[in-house]
C-alpha cells in the first residue's frame, strides 16, 4: 500500500506511524495491548431495529505504545501534560529530516549543526523502523548524546522525533535528552517509521495525542503533509 494518500488540496499527505495491533510488543518489559469487543455487532442485535449492528470496542493499553509522543509531565511531575500541550506545538508544524542512517548508534550534535531547526519538528531518520516487530528492534539502537539534546534545545527545536527504539541511550538511566527536551517543552515522537519517504524539509508535520489531564504519554497518528508537485 502507498503510504503517500492525495489531498484534494493539492498536498499529499505520509503516515509515520506504526499500526497498533492486539498483542504487539513496543517495548521491552511494557505489555502488549489487549483490543477486543465491548460489544459486539451480533450482540448489539439486540440493542437495534432489524438490519443495523454496531462494533464498539475496547482496548486495555499501555500509553507507551506504538507510534507515541512524550510531554513534559512523562518527566516532570510538574511539566505539561498531554491536555495542556499547546496545539501549535503538535500540529502544523514547519519541519526537516536530518538522515543518519549508517553513521552508528551515537547521534551527536554535529549531526545537526547545519540545519536551521528553529521553531521546527526535527525528525531523525536511523532506518531502525526496518527491525520494527523484531527481537532486532530491542537490541543495539540508535540514540541521541546529551550534547545533541542541548544543541537542539539551545537552537530552539519545536519537537523532536526518531524512528528508533528510544531516543535516549537506554543503558544510560539519567535518560538526558527526554530530561533536555522535555525540561524545555520540547515533546518527544518515538518509534516513527516510514522517514525515507520524505523530502528533507519543505513540509508540515502533526503528531497530536488525545487531551488527557494527568497523563504524559499516549499513541499519535503522527503524518506529514508535503505539497504536491505542479
Amino acid at each position: 500500500m502507498n503510504p503517500i494518500e492525495p489531498s484534494p488540496a493539492r498536498r499529499r499527505f505520509l503516515d509515520l506511524s506504526h499500526t497498533i495491533e492486539h498483542g504487539m510488543i513496543t517495548y521491552r518489559g511494557i505489555p502488549a495491548p489487549l483490543i477486543c469487543d465491548f460489544l459486539s455487532r451480533e450482540a448489539s442485535h439486540q440493542h437495534y431495529a432489524e438490519g443495523t449492528e454496531f462494533h464498539i470496542g475496547r482496548i486495555d493499553l499501555v500509553a507507551n505504545t506504538g507510534t507515541y509522543l512524550d510531554s513534559p509531565f512523562h518527566r516532570f511531575r510538574e511539566g505539561r501534560d498531554l491536555s495542556q500541550l499547546e496545539l501549535t506545538s503538535l500540529a502544523g508544524l514547519d519541519a526537516v529530516v536530518v538522515r543518519v542512517e549508517g553513521i552508528g548508534r551515537r547521534i551527536a550534535a554535529d549531526a545537526f549543526r547545519h540545519l536551521d531547526v528553529r521553531n521546527k519538528a526535527v525528525l531523525v531518520q536511523t532506518g531502525w523502523d526496518r527491525h520494527w516487530r523484531t527481537d532486532a528492534y530491542f537490541e543495539g539502537h540508535p540514540f541521541l548524546t546529551e550534547d545533541a539534546a542541548q544543541w537542539l534545545s539551545d537552537s530552539k527545536a519545536r519537537l523532536v522525533g526518531i524512528d528508533s527504539y528510544n531516543i535516549d541511550d537506554t543503558g544510560d538511566g539519567r535518560r538526558p535528552v527526554h530530561t533536555i527536551l522535555l525540561g524545555h517543552g520540547i515533546p518527544i515522537v518515538e518509534h516513527m517509521t516510514g522517514l525515507s519517504h520524505l523530502p528533507e524539509g519543505g513540509f508540515e508535520f502533526f503528531a497530536v495525542p488525545p487531551k488527557i489531564r494527568a497523563f504524559g504519554t499516549f499513541p499519535v497518528r503522527a503524518f506529514a503533509s508535503i505539497p504536491a508537485p505542479g
